[in-house]
């Protein structure tokens, strides 16, 4: 299998996992309605993102506020799998973390069009203290830009020696 192929199916499985669940979320939970999975720290919360990441501009109100969302992460995705294209077959781990980046994005991006908001359902939290929630395409994203950090970092490559 060619390393395009590979880093197209690795997008595509991101995608559908992150659709199923969130189906998974939609059929068995209300807005705001859950069930905890590990008390005291991880519970599954239907939550609607109707902002950026991380619940940014969740409350900001303005004129196709929605549409203005989906263009721009539309853009972004096509900025990516153009600076995709262009990384050597070398750099794996950023190729892989790359396909995580855009299988996460186009997941988000699919409930933003049709939804107008993104699901999220992962809730963890310690005593008062609650992380934002995420789902399965904020989770590929993280780990994805995780990769091309170390790659950034020279972790994964080979090295070349050289010999005086």
């Amino acid at each position: 299998m060619s390393r395009l192929r590979f880093e197209l199916l690795i997008a595509a499985v991101i995608v559908v996992a992150d659709q199923a669940t969130k189906a998974a979320v939609r059929s068995a939970f209300e807005l705001h309605e859950g069930t905890t999975v590990i008390p005291g720290f991880f519970d599954l919360t239907r939550v609607h993102n109707f902002g950026a990441a991380f619940g940014f501009m969740n409350a900001a109100d303005f004129p196709f506020k929605d549409v203005v969302l989906a263009a721009v992460a539309g853009l972004a995705l096509v900025g990516l799998a153009t600076y995709g294209a262009t990384l050597p077959a070398d750099q794996r781990l950023a190729r892989a973390g790359l396909s995580l980046v855009i299988g996460g994005a186009a997941g988000n991006l699919i409930d933003r069009v049709t939804a107008g908001y993104v699901l999220d359902f992962a809730d963890f939290y310690w005593g008062g203290w609650h992380f934002w929630a995420f789902n399965v395409a904020d989770a590929a994203i993280t780990i994805g830009v995780a990769l091309m950090i170390l790659d950034l970092l020279g972790i994964g490559r080979h090295r070349v020696s050289r010999t005086v």
